[in-house]
């Protein structure tokens, strides 16, 4: 498990996994998101555009992500 800290409220979940190099892509992102590969506090989540937001949990592939917001 690891933080990921977000300078800005809300990011689109495709966003981060493609920020956090957990895919190649903004395509590849999006298309583990459709394969409902990936889980957002738990719950599959197949919307690529998912706004996610500071205490969220992301899972995909074996990572867990905790989501911190810290402003610039």
């Amino acid at each position: 498990m690891r933080d990921v800290i977000i300078t800005r409220e809300p990011v689109e979940l495709y966003k981060i996994l493609k920020f956090e190099a957990l895919v190649d892509s903004g395509g590849a992102a999006k298309a583990a998101i459709e394969q409902e590969l990936v889980k957002v506090n738990h719950v599959v989540e197949t919307r690529k555009r998912k706004q996610i937001v500071s205490g969220d949990r992301i899972e995909f592939n074996g990572e867990i992500l905790n989501i911190v917001f810290k402003a610039n």
